[in-house]
């Protein structure tokens, strides 16, 4: 198995700050890190209207590893994009980190996706016409974080990619993009990290050893997981799994 050292992750576009303080519910030191109340998403299509995710409840703890898992369109990236804030849900509510992110607007989500996640996608979604540590950066400086190249060469020398700061994605194998990913994802220490099929790309050894960097960086850095698989053995890897099947918590 390939020796990779830590992390590789994607972080989401931003957008114009959102008042914490006029969307969110005070935030206490116990309170769980994710809420979803009555969480349906229903489509129009030629019969009519289609169900993709039934009225779905549950809770996810502060630094929980909780996996989703369920066979192809059964509607678990579906939950995952309305648990970020990507799609909008025909009924129900999601409470991020005390926020209620459909209280916000468009760009209220997007820069409380900036704030508080991190995301790892099986198709790494990194940036073609930046490098390395370019891709890593660009969070920081959305943010405004000073020594924004320092922190990035340092996350990525931390997932083992100190010599490959200046190449270009089309430049790294599979395994060192996912790396990059998760470097970018984990720079800004968000509360709580998305990964969708991480290593959905990469072969049996290259996505073991990413699996082993993400769950190392996730408990490193105390945030909370939500990781979307078919993949029994990786979901065993969490404290707890929940199954999606035609759109139903099962």
């Amino acid at each position: 198995m390939p020796d990779f050292p830590k992390a590789s992750s994607n972080f989401v576009p931003d957008g114009p700050g959102f008042n914490a303080a006029q969307a969110a519910t005070s935030v206490t030191a116990n309170q769980a890190a994710i809420v979803v109340s009555g969480l349906a998403k229903r489509v129009a299509d030629a019969s009519g209207e289609l169900t993709i995710l039934h009225e779905v409840d549950f809770t996810v703890q502060r630094a929980e590893t909780l996996a989703i898992v369920g066979a192809s369109g059964s509607g678990k990236s579906t939950l995952l994009g309305l648990l970020a804030g990507l799609d909008t849900p025909s009924a129900g509510k999601v409470i991020l980190d005390g926020v209620d992110i459909y209280a916000l607007d468009e760009d209220g989500r997007a820069a409380l996706r900036k704030e508080k996640l991190g995301f790892v996608f099986q198709s790494f979604q990194l940036l073609a016409h930046l490098t390395a540590v370019e891709n890593v950066m660009l969070p920081l400086e959305l943010a405004g974080v000073a020594g924004a190249r320092e922190k990035a060469a340092a996350m990525l020398d931390r997932v083992g990619l100190s010599s490959r700061l200046k190449h270009y994605p089309k430049y790294l194998s599979g395994g060192e993009q996912q790396r990059v990913a998760l470097a970018r994802a984990f720079v800004s220490e968000p509360p709580l990290l998305f990964a969708d099929e991480p290593t959905g790309s990469l072969d049996a050894a290259t996505g073991e050893a990413v699996i082993q960097l993400m769950f190392e960086l996730n408990r490193q850095h105390g945030s909370t997981l939500v990781l979307v698989t078919h993949d029994q053995s990786m979901a065993a890897r969490c404290g707890r799994t929940i199954t999606i099947a035609a759109g139903r918590l099962v």
